[in-house]
């Protein structure tokens, strides 16, 4: 049976008190929408459909080709959300998931579930349940004497007999979709909010003598949602704790869980060792047996196997197998070190490719450069890549000796196993096996000193 997917993201998220859509506030790395969207993909869901409101603009360029996309001009309700995607769906065989785009701790496994009873069961709706130990502010789910799901009460309308329950409405169920769009044009606003609650449906696809179902979810954390500014730090916290947790289960060491941040699409290989305050962020990829040490912070990058980092950054960047780096060194956009090389302290390298077997031992700045092999760059040499207007690029090749406090002016070619002396300012060319010396004529004056 075709799986469709609907996500509520029209809301402003006012108590989160932000410019951003509160769907657009980020859990470890990603927007919560976009775990939400993730889940169902994995799920199965082969046409999503993104309710859009609020700045829709930013969620749809956020998305972009993920979803369809149906906007909600006026906020009226959940019910009046889902019949947004009615163009989109309406009409169409088999089963929809209605979800909302600020719950991110929402997981494909749990949404599987749903999927599953609900194609196996036959009914026309599937609800999502928790029972929970203080259910204040949440709908509540409400049975008959059969123990069956006779409809959902929401708070400001319950009565006081049923806010004693203390099994709630999750907000997430599964529908025959036909059903669903059917269901949604007998959806009244009598209510204290005067809206129109998607919770009506239960009683409205249960007197058009269909079937409603429940699944009680098991793990309270998987459909926490986000309000404010509190819960989503809560939600990044319990997140944390589970990517952690999987990784540690593959194999990958962490000194100290609590204070390492590894966000959702960071992939770790096996016999890693993590030192404590570590954060790997967007697509980085660190290969097996790699060390990071503490204090480092990457995005984007990706570390070769058995590489040792030192409290770096390395961002957009490339480190090669069992390299060293750090500590205290800077791998901006497009820097690639070679495997074996050594990347020591207070050095900086920007859009730069290093061969096998570099050093850089300390304080260096490699930009715009195409560096060979077995390059040594000491203590202080400098690549002038910027003329203040333009970019120049630098070719050093294999094997040469660049020595302390040289500056390179690019654009300029350092040929193979050249020498260039320290202290020495280069601006032209330098044959392969040559020695340049670029600089002044030192004087003595005897005396001169005391004269100053």
């Amino acid at each position: 049976m075709k799986r469709y997917g609907i996500v509520l993201g029209a809301g402003m998220g006012t108590r989160m008190k932000s410019e951003v859509p509160k769907v657009l506030h980020e859990v470890m790395g990603k927007a919560m929408i976009e775990h939400v969207i993730g889940a169902l993909e994995t799920a199965g869901s082969q046409e999503l459909i993104v309710v859009t409101g609020h700045k829709s603009e930013l969620v749809e360029a956020r998305l972009g080709d993920r979803a369809v996309y149906a906007k909600q001009e006026e906020q009226l309700g959940t019910a009046h959300a889902v019949q947004m995607a009615d163009g989109a769906l309406a009409g169409k065989p088999g089963m929809t998931m209605v979800t909302y785009g600020d719950d991110p701790l929402l997981t494909s496994e749990t949404l599987e579930l749903l999927f599953t009873k609900h194609e196996n069961s036959g009914a026309k709706m599937t609800m999502l349940t928790n029972v929970v130990a203080n259910p204040f502010g949440l709908g509540r789910i409400i049975r008959d004497a059969s123990g069956e799901v006779a409809r959902i009460v929401e708070q400001k309308d319950a009565t006081p007999e049923e806010l004693k329950t203390t099994e709630i409405n999750t907000g997430i169920a599964c529908y025959d979709n036909e059903v669903l769009f059917e269901a949604l044009k007998l959806v009244g606003n009598d209510n204290a909010q005067g809206e129109y609650y998607l919770t009506d449906l239960v009683e409205i696809i249960k007197g058009m003598g269909h079937a409603v179902e429940s699944v009680v979810i098991e793990n309270v954390d998987g459909v926490l949602g986000v309000n404010d500014r509190v819960q989503l730090a809560n939600n990044g916290r319990i997140m944390r704790e589970r990517i952690n947790k999987k990784h540690m289960e593959n194999g990958v060491t962490l000194i100290d869980p609590l204070t390492t941040y590894i966000e959702a699409d960071v992939v770790i290989g096996s016999d890693v060792v993590i030192e404590p305050n570590v954060y790997l962020k967007g697509n980085t990829v660190v290969e097996a047996g790699a060390f990071i040490g503490a204090g480092s912070d990457f995005e984007n990058a990706k570390i070769g196997s058995g590489a040792q980092i030192l409290a770096s950054f390395v961002v957009d960047s490339e480190v090669g197998a069992h390299a060293t780096v750090g500590p205290f060194a800077h791998l901006r956009a497009g820097a690639v070190v070679g495997a074996k090389s050594r990347i020591g302290n207070f050095v900086e390298i920007k859009k730069a490719t290093l061969g096998e077997g570099v050093k850089a031992a300390h304080l260096a700045y490699m930009g715009d450069a195409e560096i060979g092999p077995r390059v040594n760059m000491s203590c202080g040499a400098i690549i002038a890549n910027y003329d203040g207007k333009k970019k120049h690029k630098t070719v050093i090749g294999a094997d040469a000796m660049i020595g302390s406090n040289v500056n390179l002016i690019a654009p300029v070619e350092i040929g193979e196993g050249a020498y260039v002396a320290a202290g020495s300012t280069v601006s032209k060319n330098v044959p392969a096996e040559a020695l340049a010396i670029a600089r002044a004529k030192q004087e003595n004056k005897e005396g001169y000193a005391k004269r100053l």
